[in-house]
């Protein structure tokens, strides 16, 4: 049997310190500070949002949430309080446990009562689209977009859909709804200024 050598101390600490310093340069904007925690943790991420939430898109979508708390919130950390890995994973595992928490409202209702939600949160989407006039702006920008990214955009917006329901829904991977809906947004904008 061969033994693979213990990881040296100092690589933990080099770890550590490409974290931490990492967490500056988000706190400084630095987007390529981002990429390197994806990189160098996101696979981690991931597997403890899918053990914790059982299901790969509210994982992926878990994951993609904790990043921008992360982005966002990066000048919070402080280095000596704390190792920056516990600090990321608190981040995710506290984004994690609001979906366990949301998650467990509709999961108290009878199935019935969930699917009868469900088809109603559905005809609200095809209602809202209707309720906008023929003369509204918004209409007429949202008639430019392709029918699946406009779909999204209203199954977001109007059935107050995660963008994992909608990935489901719409039978496509999590990271093209997202981009169908950013890149709608980004076109929304534009034709409406």
């Amino acid at each position: 049997m061969t033994l693979s050598p213990a990881p040296r101390p100092d690589a933990d600490d080099h770890a550590t310190d490409d974290l931490t310093a990492a967490l500056a340069g988000c706190a400084a904007g630095d987007q390529a500070a981002l990429r390197l925690i994806l990189d160098q943790e996101g696979g981690r991420m991931l597997g403890i949002a899918q053990r914790m939430l059982h299901r790969r898109d509210l994982a992926e979508e878990a994951v993609q949430d904790a990043l921008v708390q992360i982005w966002r919130k990066a000048q919070q950390f402080r280095a000596g309080e704390g190792a920056p890995r516990a600090w990321i994973f608190a981040v995710l595992r506290n984004r994690c446990l609001n979906i366990l928490r949301d998650g467990k409202r509709l999961s108290t209702l009878a199935p019935d009562d969930l699917t009868a939600m469900q088809d109603a949160r559905l005809q609200s989407v095809g209602a809202g689209w209707d309720r906008l006039g023929d003369k509204v702006a918004l209409k007429d920008c949202l008639a430019v977009l392709e029918p699946p990214t406009r779909h999204a955009i209203l199954l977001a917006y109007i059935g107050g859909y995660s963008h994992g329901e909608i990935a489901a829904l719409q039978s496509v991977p999590l990271g093209t709804c997202k981009s169908w809906i950013r890149r709608g947004l980004d076109a929304l904008r534009g034709c409406l200024s």
